[in-house]
């Protein structure tokens, strides 16, 4: 070798490591953002249906809502329990198990003989969601550099938004030409792609150091985790009181007409989309920023719908900026990676639940105020009402944060 050849020293494992995580990322957001598309098809497209599954299963339609709330159930429940349950498991294998669980309970849903086996099948449906979503999260986050944490996550988030646009809607036309049944088996063949994808594409990720279900229930232990739970529980709240009831509104309210409808849920689709990527990419310049201004931003847009829905036009964009509140959602799951510890799993996974028990609550409160007469765009005030709860329990939780901080500072003092 010549004098002045330069020598080349070898990659560290750091950097050796740092390459096949980016290798790795598109790979792995690919496969998991199908797994989420799988399931946000999965979720709403029984709202499209619901006039054939009643007719089916020869049930009122309030009735055959129920399998909705089955599912949602299936969430909140099957969030916490799997990940505990599996807090030592190999996150891809995890990744696979829940998804092949979910292609599995949508194809049994296809195959349900009557409505009460129908609602126990979207249950179990249900129960992989939660955990689901949180350890594809994790995942994402731990393939990407540290200032691209949140649109990691945001394009894994990608999927479920980009289900109410493509998804739902070819789902939809295919329960309602073949039959509801139709819908679900879709849905299962896209899950069993997901799982293949997974398979092939999400790189093997050591077990954590020290994880057991102990310490995962650990999270439950950490005001910061109840908290960053309580915000979205309670603030994401108000898109739901305003879309559980968007068709009636739109039709009593904004004069559309049926046939608009599609178009009209074709626009919040969009937003959830746009507001999905637009969320993720502010949540890694400024974390708390962005969930004190999305925040805001949900009551000025839920406020500004009750004005709005009286036109077509102005309603129309009224729903587009509806969807966007989605923004929200990567923000608050980075900030419960961030609060846990090293209970990782749990925390990630009861985001889903937070959201779940948001749908409910919004979808509540929206109907008791209908049923006290006050209009179909109240529903828009009681949005309102939820961001400012979700505002004043972020500030409380930046609150205690302070707090926590403070002594902490003042115990070193004395030690030293």
């Amino acid at each position: 070798m010549s004098a002045t050849q330069p020598l080349i020293s070898p990659p560290t494992v750091a950097e050796t490591a740092a390459a096949q995580r980016r290798r790795a990322f598109w790979p792995s957001v690919l496969a998991l953002g199908v797994g989420g598309f799988a399931i946000g098809t999965g979720e709403f497209v029984i709202m499209g249906l619901l006039p054939e599954v009643a007719r089916d299963l020869g049930v009122s339609i309030p009735q055959a809502g129920h399998v909705i709330s089955a599912y949602a159930l299936g969430v909140v429940i099957g969030a916490p329990v799997l990940a505990v349950l599996a807090a030592g498991w190999p996150r891809r294998a995890l990744l696979l198990v829940l998804m092949a669980l979910f292609a599995a309970g949508n194809f049994a849903s296809a195959l349900a003989p009557g409505y009460l086996s129908l609602n126990l099948l979207r249950f179990m449906a249900g129960l992989p969601h939660g955990t689901y979503f949180g350890v594809a999260a994790l995942v994402a986050a731990s393939l990407a550099p540290p200032d691209r944490r949140a649109s990691a996550v945001g394009l894994v988030m990608s999927g479920l938004t980009s289900a109410t646009l493509v998804g739902v809607p070819i789902a939809a036309w295919l329960g309602q030409h073949l039959g509801w049944r139709a819908a679900f088996i879709l849905v299962g063949a896209i899950a069993a792609l997901a799982c293949l994808l997974i398979r092939r594409g999400v790189p093997e990720l050591p077990v954590p150091h020290g994880a057991s279900p102990l310490r995962e229930l650990g999270a439950l232990g950490r005001p910061q985790v109840w908290l960053t739970l309580g915000i979205g529980a309670i603030g994401f709240g108000g898109m739901f009181s305003v879309f559980s009831y968007i068709k009636p509104t739109l039709i009593e309210v904004a004069g559309l007409s049926l046939e608009a409808m599609p178009f009209m849920l074709a626009l919040f689709g969009t937003g959830m989309v746009v507001g999905n990527l637009v969320g993720s990419r502010l949540a890694d310049k400024s974390l708390h920023g962005t969930i004190a201004g999305l925040l805001v931003w949900n009551a000025v847009v839920l406020g500004g719908f009750a004005f709005a829905a009286g036109e077509a036009v102005t309603a129309a964009i009224g729903v587009f900026l509806i969807g966007t509140i989605v923004a929200i959602a990567p923000a608050l799951q980075i900030r419960l990676m961030d609060v846990a510890g090293e209970a990782q799993t749990l925390s990630a996974a009861l985001n889903h639940s937070a959201f779940n028990i948001a749908n409910a609550l919004g979808a509540w409160l929206g109907g008791v105020a209908i049923a006290a007469g006050l209009g179909w765009t109240s529903t828009a005030w009681v949005g309102v009402v939820l961001a400012l709860g979700g505002m004043a329990v972020f500030g409380a939780s930046l609150w205690q944060e302070r707090r926590s901080a403070q002594r902490e500072h003042a115990g070193s003092t004395r030690r030293r």
